[in-house]
């Protein structure tokens, strides 16, 4: 039997998530309640199937994710009976472990409560949905990318990948991070959810939302991060091509309201999701890299 290239990805995907299984005592999945992370979950389930997936799930959460899509995340999980841990970027910052960014963004804030639920689980594997043309930085990673004591991620010190032979080896407090969606791109993401008939958070077919234009993004208009003085807002047909914090994570024109569609506008785009959706990846050059240095996703 030939496989084509979404039975290939599977295949590996399946295939990464039983070797970290089989090598780490303490494995979490991260679960935002976004398309990767679903595609992960469905890909996780099929990998153990009949039995259940044999680790819980974990989720940074920003205190300004998309409302719809939390709702998504918390029926998943009621639905498959899962373990989720929830670490809240809102409670450090009432307590003074952190403090608000002048440009009201909070993805950045999420590393220090990842790095405390990753010590205090003592979590030894993280599955993290990154791809190979999300954005660049994300591209540097191995399947198995080694975390030192602090969290911290060194290029310089990733290992050889052989014959899909992966180095799971750290020393006590160190941890890996470990991405079965290496190889995938964001296309593969939708016409493997098209072909398993994964469902989504409605948010990623456009709909008409209250958006203002900031830095080259439609934002949504609410009680985080604006409209400021200058800037209006309007109602238009927009869809998301990733989640995560609202302040943030910019929607797209689009009328894109099925998979067939989507599939259709990702083919034509000429940009990647991160670079059309996502401000804090703007802010420099290097801005995800030197956020995986510190721990970040």
């Amino acid at each position: 039997m030939s496989l084509d290239h979404l039975d290939s990805l599977e295949a590996e995907a399946v295939h990464i998530f039983r070797e970290a299984a089989a090598e780490f005592e303490r494995p979490v999945l991260l679960f935002s309640g976004g398309k990767d992370s679903i595609l992960m979950l469905h890909l996780a389930m099929k990998a153990f199937w009949p039995a259940r997936v044999p680790f819980g799930l974990l989720h940074v959460d920003t205190g300004h994710n998309f409302p719809e899509v939390l709702a998504f995340r918390d029926r998943t999980v009621a639905e498959h009976g899962l373990r989720l841990e929830v670490a809240k970027v809102q409670d450090y910052i009432d307590d003074g472990r952190l403090r608000e960014r002048a440009d009201g963004t909070r993805n950045p804030l999420q590393t220090v409560p990842l790095l405390d639920a990753i010590n205090a689980h003592r979590f030894d594997a993280v599955f993290g949905g990154g791809r190979r043309d999300e954005e660049k930085a994300r591209a540097k990673e191995r399947v198995f990318s080694l975390r030192d004591e602090f969290g911290q991620w060194d290029p310089r010190r990733q290992r050889p990948e052989l014959w899909s032979l992966y180095n799971g080896k750290h020393r006590p407090g160190e941890h890996v991070r470990v991405f079965p969606l290496s190889n995938w791109t964001e296309l593969d993401v939708w016409q493997y959810i098209e072909r398993e008939k994964i469902e989504l958070p409605a948010i990623y077919f456009a709909h008409e939302r209250a958006v203002f234009r900031r830095g080259g993004m439609w934002l949504t208009a609410g009680e985080w991060g604006g409209p400021k003085d200058g800037e209006t807002v309007e109602t238009r047909s927009v869809r998301y091509r990733t989640v995560g914090d609202m302040s943030c994570t910019g929607a797209v024109d689009s009328d894109a309201d099925t998979l067939q569609a989507i599939i259709a506008e990702i083919a034509a785009s000429t940009l990647t999701e991160r670079g059309a959706t996502r401000a804090d990846d703007k802010l420099s050059e290097a801005a995800m890299e030197d956020r995986k240095r510190e721990g970040y996703f």
